[in-house]
């Protein structure tokens, strides 16, 4: 995957930048004409293990990295972390489901005012693109962290209208991330790694499968193409529960499984984009674009003129994609890092 020429000499800066996705992006982009990569998160400690890993494994790049110990809740901190940066990819929220339902107002002050903190700061710091990261639980969501990040693109909607012509604002919502933190593959793998059963909640859902490259490479092509208050979505391919379940096992070992049944705010089926998105996307062959609704508060004209189709017949969900059978879900699963790791750990690759 290359990087974009827009940032030749330029300064990126990573908000959560010690996370899965900013892990794979900071791998992507050590190599790049980036003049410097900002890593912007609240955790010390996995800032300083990415800074001795990076000294240790890629000298050479390690000098255009810098930290920034700071929480997007705390406005002073994102202020000055985002003086001279370039381009934002904002990956830091609260995305645990059960959490953030015994702990909403946690997720509101992340996922929502943190993220309205980031783009208001950008703005006035003169950031030139902003790509922010949601979640396809934001689509119809049921549970706390949908609701927050939905609110999120709601907000970064609002800040990309005000801020077109200065600052570009958009966004990408993907489905599940495989091996990112705290998704279900590593636990299924420690599962078995301590010879215990491993946990099913229902076997009959189905979620969308990425791997952390896909998800760098839907920012990117949504850097690429988006304008202000553009919304990407990639198509992704899906797996039941029980079929990912299977297939783990099969890679990993058999150590049987246990229903556990569904946690709190769970959905049968994941959306990627809703009945009424779907009516205004735009095929990009291996993308989604839905654009920004343009009308202002003016209805009176809306109403006059009409508007004759307003959903489509089907949202793009988890269980109308293309679903990967137990050997589709297997050759997913090989192309995670993560899983062709943890294979070599166990003497199984």
């Amino acid at each position: 995957m290359q990087a974009s020429g827009q940032f030749k000499d330029r300064v990126l800066m990573i908000t959560g930048g010690t996370g899965s996705f900013g892990s794979t992006v900071l791998k992507h982009f050590l190599d790049s004409e980036l003049a410097e990569i900002r890593i912007f998160s609240r955790d010390e400690k996995k800032q300083d293990d990415m800074r001795h890993s990076l000294l240790a494994e890629r000298p050479e790049s390690a000098e255009k990295v810098k930290f920034y110990v700071g929480d997007v809740r705390n406005m002073r901190s994102v202020r000055d972390a985002v003086q001279g940066v370039d381009y934002i990819f904002h990956a830091a929220a609260l995305k645990q489901v059960p959490s953030c339902e015994f702990f909403p107002m946690e997720a509101v002050r992340t996922n929502v005012e943190g993220t309205d903190n980031v783009l208001h700061a950008a703005v006035d710091a003169g950031v030139k693109k902003i790509v922010c990261l949601s979640t396809d639980k934001a689509a119809y969501p049921i549970n706390a962290m949908g609701i927050s990040k939905a609110m999120m693109e709601k907000v970064i909607a609002a800040n990309a209208r005000v801020a077109a012509g200065k600052t570009t604002i958009c966004c990408t919502r993907y489905g599940n991330v495989m091996c990112s933190r705290g998704s279900v593959i590593p636990l299924f793998v420690d599962q078995i790694r301590a010879g215990k059963p491993i946990t099913i909640t229902n076997p009959e859902m189905t979620r969308f499968l990425m791997n952390l490259d896909e998800a760098v490479a839907l920012v990117l092509f949504a850097f690429e193409h988006g304008g202000p208050g553009d919304l990407f979505i990639q198509k992704a391919d899906a797996a039941r529960i029980g079929d990912l379940a299977k297939a783990v096992q099969s890679l990993f070992g058999d150590t049987g499984m246990k229903l556990i049944g569904t946690r709190h705010g769970e959905k049968l089926y994941e959306t990627l984009m809703t009945n009424e998105e779907c009516v205004k996307s735009l095929d990009m062959g291996d993308y989604y674009r839905v654009p920004p609704d343009g009308r202002d508060l003016n209805y009176d004209k809306f109403f006059v003129e009409g508007q004759v189709r307003t959903m489509a017949d089907e949202a793009y969900t988890s269980h109308n994609t293309r679903r990967l059978d137990t050997e589709g879900t297997i050759q997913k699963l090989l192309t995670a890092d993560y899983v062709k790791e943890a294979l070599q750990d166990m003497g199984r690759a």
